[in-house]
This record gives C-alpha cells, sequence and structure tokens, in this order.
C-alpha cells in the first residue's frame, strides 16, 4: 500500500534503465532528485527500470551503481541498500504489476485485447484515409463482455491489457514544478496497453505502480518525458492513487546547440572520472546545467547543494554543456585541496595507476607534500601529475632532452658557464638542508656574478634536470630531485652546452 506524503515527507527516486552507461543526463536528473530529497530532509530512491528484456544487463546496473557511488549520490532506498517497499528492481515487480493490472480488469478500468498487428493496422490505416482526427487505437475491444474475454483467454488466445481512458475525461492538466501549468488534451489519449501480448508490462504502467506504492511525492525527470504524463496520469486515477508534483527538466544541449551526445566528446560519467575529474567539481558543474542558487554563484559544495537546491530556481530552458566551465570549476577544486589531501587523493594514487610508484611507497610525507605543492597549480586533470613528474622518476642517464629546448638553451653561448657556476653553488648545499629555499639561495647571485640574465642562468639548470624547458619552480624541481641526481644530470648535460 503505498502512504501519503505527510506520513513520510518528501520521497524522490532515480530510476535508470540499465541498458547502457549512465549518461551526463542521467547523472544530472539523479542529482537533481539526490539534492531536493537532501534540501528537504526527504528520502532518496535509487530503483532500476529494467523492464526492457533485450537492453537491460546486470552488467549496466553495475556500472551503473558505480557511477552513483563515484558521484557520491548516496540513496536511502533502493538497489542494493533494500528498505520497505521494495524490491526496488523491476524485474523483481512482475507479480505486482500483474496483479495491479488484473484489478484494474476486474474493476472495469481497463479490459483485454485481442486485436492482432494486423488488424491494428489495418484500423490506423482506414482512420487515415477517412481523416479521423482520432487515429489511436480504435477501442475495438474496449466493451466486449467479460465472459466473452475470458473464454478467448482460456482458449488460448494472445491478447494485452488496455487501460480504459474515461470518454468523458477532461483535459489533463499537469501542475509542472518548471514548466508551470501544461494541458493535455484526453480525448487525443487512446486506450493504451499497460500488458504486452508475452506478458510484460509496459513503462508507463510500472512507473506508476512503483511511484505509488513507493510513495514517490515528487517525480524530478528529463523534459523528453514530459509527453508520457497525461498518460501516467491516466493510471494515477485509475489505480486510485495521487498524483505526484512532476518536474521536467530541461534536455542538455552541445557547444552546437544540438542535444549532447558522443559527437561532442565524452558523455558517460565513468569517462569523467577516467580523464581525471574529481568528483565534487564534476557534480557542481552538473548542478549548475539548469540550476541556480543566485545566477551569480559557480562553486557550490556538495554540502551547500544539499541544503539550498530547490526546484524554484530549475530554468526550463535548455542547458549548454560548456566544457571549458568544467574545467575552470575543476581547477577551482584542485587549488581548493591541500596539499596533503592533493598527495593523498590525487600524487600517489595517479602514480599508483601509472605503474611509476609501487606497493612500497619511495619517498615520505614531505618529499609527497613538495611535490603537490610543485603540481598542484599547474594540475587540471589528475594523470597530469603523472607526465608532469615523470623527470622525477627516470635514470639520470636515462633522461630524455626535448630538441628544441636544448637548441634553445644549451646551444647558445655561456650555457657551459652557466651549468658550471650553478654546479658549484649546488654542491655547496649541505645534502641534509637542499631545500627549495637553500637551493633559490644559493643560485640567486649568479646571474649578477655571471653578467647574465636570470633565463640563461636558470634555463639550462632546468633542461639539464627535467630535459626540457618547463617544470615547477627551480628550487622545488631541484629540491625533488635530490642533491646528488642534480649534480649528476649536469654532468651529463654539460658536454651538450656551449
Amino acid at each position: 500500500m503505498a502512504s501519503t506524503e505527510n506520513e513520510r515527507g518528501v520521497r524522490v527516486r532515480f530510476a535508470p534503465s540499465p541498458t547502457g552507461k549512465l549518461h551526463v543526463g542521467g547523472a544530472r536528473t539523479a542529482i537533481f532528485n539526490w539534492a531536493f530529497a537532501r534540501a528537504n530532509h526527504g528520502t532518496f530512491i535509487l530503483r532500476i527500470d529494467d523492464t526492457d528484456p533485450t537492453r537491460s544487463t546486470e552488467e549496466n546496473t553495475q556500472i551503473i551503481l558505480r557511477a552513483m557511488k563515484w558521484l557520491g549520490l548516496d540513496w536511502d532506498e533502493g538497489e542494493g541498500v533494500g528498505g520497505p517497499y521494495g524490491p526496488y528492481k523491476q524485474t523483481d515487480r512482475l507479480d505486482i504489476y500483474r496483479e495491479a493490472a488484473d484489478k484494474l480488469v476486474r474493476e472495469g478500468k481497463a479490459y483485454p485485447c485481442f486485436c492482432t498487428p494486423e488488424k491494428l493496422a489495418a484500423d490506423k490505416k482506414a482512420a487515415q484515409e477517412r481523416n479521423d482526427p482520432f487515429q489511436g487505437y480504435q477501442r475495438t475491444c474496449r466493451d466486449i463482455d467479460p465472459a466473452e474475454a475470458q473464454r478467448r483467454i482460456d482458449a488460448g488466445e494472445p491478447y494485452t491489457i488496455r487501460i480504459k481512458v474515461p470518454l468523458d475525461r477532461g483535459d489533463v492538466v499537469i501542475h509542472d514544478a518548471v514548466h508551470g501549468e501544461v494541458t493535455f488534451n484526453a480525448r487525443e489519449l487512446d486506450d493504451f496497453i499497460i500488458i504486452r501480448s508475452d506478458g510484460t508490462p509496459t513503462y508507463n504502467f510500472t512507473t506508476v505502480v512503483d511511484d505509488a506504492m513507493m510513495g514517490i511525492t515528487h517525480v524530478i525527470r528529463g523534459d523528453d518525458h514530459l509527453s508520457n504524463t497525461p498518460r501516467q496520469v491516466m493510471v494515477y486515477e485509475a489505480l486510485g492513487y495521487p498524483t505526484p508534483t512532476f518536474a521536467h527538466i530541461s534536455m542538455i544541449l552541445g557547444p552546437d546547440g544540438k542535444k549532447l551526445s558522443k559527437r561532442h566528446g565524452a558523455t558517460s560519467v565513468e569517462e569523467y572520472r577516467d580523464q581525471g575529474y574529481l568528483s565534487d567539481a564534476f557534480v557542481n558543474y552538473l548542478a549548475l546545467l539548469g540550476w541556480a542558487p543566485d545566477g551569480e554563484t559557480t562553486i557550490v559544495p556538495r554540502d551547500v547543494l544539499a541544503r539550498d537546491f530547490s526546484l524554484d530556481h530549475v530554468s526550463k530552458n535548455p542547458a549548454t554543456f560548456d566544457f571549458k566551465k568544467l574545467d575552470w570549476i575543476q581547477q577551482q577544486y584542485m587549488q581548493a585541496m591541500s596539499d596533503e589531501d592533493f598527495a593523498q587523493e590525487v600524487l600517489i594514487p595517479q602514480l599508483r595507476a601509472a605503474g611509476v610508484e609501487g606497493g612500497e611507497l619511495s619517498h615520505d610525507a614531505a618529499w609527497y607534500g613538495l611535490l603537490a605543492q610543485a603540481l598542484k597549480p599547474r594540475t587540471t586533470l589528475m594523470p597530469e601529475v603523472v607526465a608532469q613528474s615523470a623527470f622525477l622518476y627516470t635514470a639520470d642517464d636515462e633522461l630524455e632532452y626535448d630538441e628544441k629546448a636544448v637548441k634553445k638553451w644549451l646551444g647558445k653561448e655561456g650555457a657551459r658557464t652557466a651549468l658550471e657556476a650553478a654546479r658549484g653553488a649546488i654542491a655547496d648545499v649541505p645534502g641534509d638542508g637542499f631545500t627549495p629555499e637553500a637551493i633559490e639561495a644559493a643560485l640567486e647571485p649568479l646571474p649578477e656574478r655571471l653578467g647574465m640574465g636570470k633565463g640563461k642562468v636558470f634555463q639550462p639548470v632546468r633542461v639539464a634536470c627535467v630535459g626540457g624547458a618547463a617544470s615547477p619552480g627551480i628550487g622545488e624541481t631541484l629540491a625533488l630531485l635530490g642533491r646528488d641526481h642534480v649534480l649528476a644530470r649536469i654532468d651529463r648535460a654539460l658536454p651538450l652546452a656551449q
């Protein structure tokens, strides 16, 4: 039995079909439902709508569950968690749908239909030829005597079950929390199928039965479902359940103004995870696609989203996926991390995943903290730290040099003089005090002493030690390498210098 909203408060659900991976649009829908539940101290339910037997797979279900967990969208009831209104997978609820359909038939609110596909096609063609304004199902079986219908069923004649839309039903008016009042002409609704001839239920039936029995108070979903709503209202009314509040959120467009798809770039949640986006940054960005707390704020931490989200601030206009804005938000979250968190959550996991760091870490916490301090301002996506720190994990005699950098900084007059002077200054820094500050203090007098610009002194050192002309600050770079490695690399580069 369904309970009232007053008994259980706000209850929302995210009900993906496991016919593929969790994509950006579905993730945004899940975020809105989760945030609405949290902001209203309600219940967030994860239901798996897997009644499409040809496309739904258990593998896809697990992919969706992993994506939801990575997004940090914890659910209170549902698949993998349980709850008092389960099962939460539609294929485990088939008896429930059949019972609900049979009840409607007994009450005269639904009926068996024996029309073959050929009969339906012929009826539709005839309606078109006579320019009938109503070209849906012609209600051929609507008034068959129930006893006759039962005899035909018992004889093994194939049949579907159709809902009986009241002929005198006025307009179906939806008070949508996003779009406002939306009116549908009930006279355009035919007696649609709720149970197919193979015994499987249809989407517009199962979703209503589930939402009603689970006490869903608000249905927040994509506006591609808006056209389904009048049919679902018919099912609510036939079953005698109150209609929930609907909120249909706009579609997400690509930069070219067309519906977001693979041609615009990654579309599944796992692709963004694998590219190296932070979960908090990704959730923040998706939440802003069609919702904004005040029209200006762009950084909305998860706890603020869970506190301030409301349907009042959801736009009915399509949202455009802006990859540059996503990267900007990602950078803000990166920079907000402490060096320790960056090391533990980004650096070490990425280096291990790349096979650079083994099970036993080769450096202490201070070293990783310094590396985090050096790389964090230069990092947008997490895997970038692997390439940026590659010089630290390369043997001194295997370091590869960038040809352009060698030509520009080692191939010019004075480069050898700069390297020799830098080597002498670095050799004088004690090994146990080989810090960025001590290194910079040792190198700082060299440009003036040699009568050369800073670039002509420091860049040859950088090329010698990292193989190219770009790296973090010279003091951080050399301190991370360690004095012995720095001296060895300068010695190796000296023959290349002019």
